[in-house]
Order: C-alpha cells, then structure tokens, then sequence
C-alpha cells in the first residue's frame, strides 16, 4: 500500500512513513494511491467479530506489507482492551430509526481515543524497528490533546508536545491535558483559537530544518492513521444494522472534518453509505462550503460545543483533492489561495459530487441546547453538546427513509461538559471516576503566545533536554 500527497508535489510513500511524517513534506495531506476494497461477502462477515478483529482486518488492508499481519491484530487487541464497554463502541436506539453510537468508552471519554490508542502503539512498533526517537506535535481543540496524551505518557522513543487554544475548552478537556505527570509530555496554553494553533503546526512542518532538528511528526487527524481507524466504527455500527444489506446513513458532529472524511473513506472501501449528515455548529465553514460551494474562513466563535471551534478544517482537503478526480495540482492551487485570501470556490462538478454524500446542517446553540434537553424527557438520555450538533443535525437533514438506519455520532461522554449538560437538561451527568481523579490532580501547563517562532523555540529546547 503506497500514499500520496494532496498537493503531488512529494514522493509516495509506505503506511509506516506515511505515519511517522504525518504531513507531506509539500504540505499536503496523505491519501491511499488506492483505496482498500471489501466486497459484501467480507464485511457480512464482520459481524459478530470482536472490534478488535474488525479493526485489525480493516487497517491491515491500509498497512499492506509494512507491518505482519499478526502484529497488526496484536495492537488492535491491546488498544481496545481498555475501553470500558466490551463492545468499544456500542449502539443505543433513541427511537425508531435512529441510533447513538457511543464513541466515549475510552480512557478519556471522547471518540479521539478509538484512534489514538492505537496509534501510540503504531509508533512503538515503527520506532522500535527503525530506532530513534521522535517529537509529537500536537493541536487540539479539545479532545486530542487528552487522548495524545494518555495514550503518549511515558512511551520510551516519543516527546509529546500539546498545543491548545488557552480558555477554550471544558475543565475536563484541560485537565486530561495538563495533570499527566509524564516527563515526555509538555501542555501549552496558546493565546488564541484553535486555528492558530492548527496552522502553527503546519508552518513547523514547512520548516525542513526544524522537522528534521527535532524529529518532528502529528498526530491531529492530518496523520491518516488516524482516519484509518476511524473507518472501523462505520463498519462495526453498520454491520450490526444489517449491512451491507441495508443501506446507512450517519450524522457527524463536524469540527475538523477527520470523523467525517473517515465515513467517506468507510464508503469508498465498499460499506454502503446513503448519506453523511455534516452536523455543525455555530463555526459551519464546511456546511457553508456544502450548501453554498464556496469554502470561506471567517473568525472562530466560543460555542458549548467547543471541539468542533474550527473555521479551518484541514480535513477537508482530502475531501477536495477526491472531489477534483484527484487532480494534485489544483488541490495545491486551491489551498495556497485559500491560505492568502481564507475563500476557495468549489468547481461545480466537484461539489456535485460532494453533495452525492454529503448532507449539510449548521446547529444554532440555542438548538443545541433544546436538543439536549429534548433527547433528556423523551429517551431519558443525557447527551453532551457535540453529540447534540449531531442528533439535531440529523433531525434537521429531513432524512426519513425508514429502512436507513440513522446513526448519530456520540462522540464524548457527558461528563466532559458537565455544565453545558447541567444548563440545558437541568440534570448533571453521573461523574466517572476519571474525570473525579483530574479534579485533584496537579497541572502542569506552559503559557505561550501564539507566535511559530517562539513555539518552535520552546519544543526545540524539550527535544534537547
């Protein structure tokens, strides 16, 4: 299996480069050359499997050679043997037709742990075989900076460095970020939004002395590994639904598009996919790119759905470069425009075929929070706010197809937002125990401007000590 570059400017690759670079050395973001395919017979046989063995046989395909197969299903089987529930990420009916699938059964109680336990483990293998060490970079609006660092601690060959946006997140996100007392971690509060702190790391990487100084390398949903893994919920939920004889459809609450490019790739590897329901809030730059055709970056705005803050979602150029029938060059084109100006226009044939999958539905908070309180007094369910973009999303796609399922995305655990949770629905989730320890934990945090320069300095000094 070989991976290329968006932007066709790099040479192609294997999985394990592909991993350990994270972005292309031209900027652009790593596809398939081609795309793994699995024919009806085989994903019927998923079902019943552990998640584990599915994960192992989906993400086997995207490694190809790089790595034994055995050893693939060995990570796999100790990645997922953590989570809390026994099927990783197990389906709930809200009501006729429509699922949850709970994404937060994980050491940090958000989705970003289904990939991010399984890539830590990916770099163990990789470095342990190539030897070395390396330094994880690492942008979050939230969500990944946690699941990076539980999954990072103490790992013997990675220095871990995690960028977030300084009073933008819950407690709970901050504190799975800042109270590990790994010394291979360093949290940094960056005066900014999560933007800024997304497009700092991309300028690191346009730095070849710098990435090479320090042996830099992502884990943010840039790195495809992280979509690779992301494919196998699609496939797990689906299945159990009576796929591949039923058709699907899903609704992604929508920040930086990873989750729900990973539904596209779950489609192109053959799981029969109606529809993917682009479920965003207030911050709705690819909504807006869906509906309108024209993907145009405005100022980030503070929501209770803090990890979808994001008007530059970077995922979204895999998206383009597939819709442009994988024409590199004017995926390059369009993004260095995009960058000088914040506007790219969609080509019409491209957005045809965007819309041939993509649904689109921008949540106002007000109808965030209505949902969260209606999801309460009918199911009895308290949901947090991004799985509440993502139900409501659904609701407003007007999709009623009684023989397609409707799965919404849960992607965090209620407790993560507890004071959104409690304002809306009145009630406040049940505490895990996890989230009980944090609160008595020790920070440990760096504040920084959101200057490239200065961030570079700072990890430059960690990769030396």
């Amino acid at each position: 299996m070989k991976y290329l570059s968006t932007r066709g400017g790099a040479p192609q690759v294997g999985f394990i480069d592909a991993l350990l670079q994270g972005l292309a050395p031209d900027g652009g973001l790593y596809v398939p050359a081609a795309w793994p395919v699995f024919s009806h017979a085989q994903i019927e046989a998923f079902a019943g499997r552990p998640y584990a063995e599915v994960a192992a046989a989906l993400i086997g395909a995207f490694v190809g050679e790089d790595i034994p197969a055995e050893v693939i299903a060995q990570l796999c089987s100790e990645a997922y043997a953590g989570f809390a529930h026994a099927a990783v990420a197990p389906l709930k009916q809200l009501s006729a037709g429509t699922f949850l699938l709970e994404l937060f059964h994980g050491p940090t109680l958000a989705f970003k742990d289904l990939a991010m336990q399984l890539l830590a483990r990916l770099y163990d293998h990789a470095l342990a075989a190539r030897g070395g060490e390396m330094t994880v970079v690492c942008a979050t609006s939230g969500d990944t900076g946690g699941a990076a660092v539980t999954a990072f601690a103490r790992r013997a060959n990675v220095r871990l460095v995690v960028l977030f946006p300084e009073g933008r997140i819950s407690e709970a996100q901050r504190r799975f970020i800042t109270a590990s007392n790994a010394e291979n971690v360093r949290a940094v509060a960056v005066t900014g939004d999560f933007d800024d702190c997304q497009a700092m790391v991309k300028a690191m990487f346009e730095d070849a002395d710098f990435v090479a100084a320090v042996r830099l390398t992502a884990v943010n949903s840039i790195n495809f590994a992280r979509i690779a893994a992301q494919t196998v919920y699609y496939f797990t939920a689906a299945v159990a639904l009576g796929a591949p004889a039923r058709r699907m459809a899903f609704s992604v609450p929508t920040g930086n598009f990873g989750d729900a490019f990973a539904g596209y790739a779950a489609s192109r590897m053959g799981l029969p996919i109606e529809r993917i329901v682009v479920a965003t809030n207030g911050n709705d730059i690819v909504a807006r790119a869906i509906e309108q055709g024209r993907y145009a970056r405005e100022a980030a705005i503070a929501t209770q759905s803090p990890a979808m803050d994001i008007q530059v979602a970077s995922n979204f150029e895999r998206l383009y470069f597939e819709s442009v029938e994988r024409m590199a060059e004017e995926t390059a084109r369009a993004f260095r425009a995009f960058t000088a100006s914040g506007v790219l226009h969609i080509p019409p044939a491209a957005l045809e075929r965007m819309r041939g999958l993509f649904t689109a539905a921008a949540v106002s908070e007000a109808r965030t929070a209505r949902t969260m309180l209606a999801t309460f007094n009918e199911t009895g369910e308290l949901i947090d706010p991004h799985t509440a973009v993502a139900v409501a999303g659904a609701r407003e796609s007007h999709l009623t197809n009684p023989s397609v399922p409707m799965v919404c995305l849960a992607t965090a655990h209620p407790a993560k937002f507890s004071q959104a949770v409690r304002s809306a629905a009145g009630v406040s989730p049940p505490m895990p125990p996890v989230v009980a320890a944090l609160a008595a934990a020790t920070e440990r945090v760096d504040a920084l401007d959101a200057d490239v320069e200065a961030i570079k300095a700072y990890i430059r000094r960690f990769a030396q000590s």
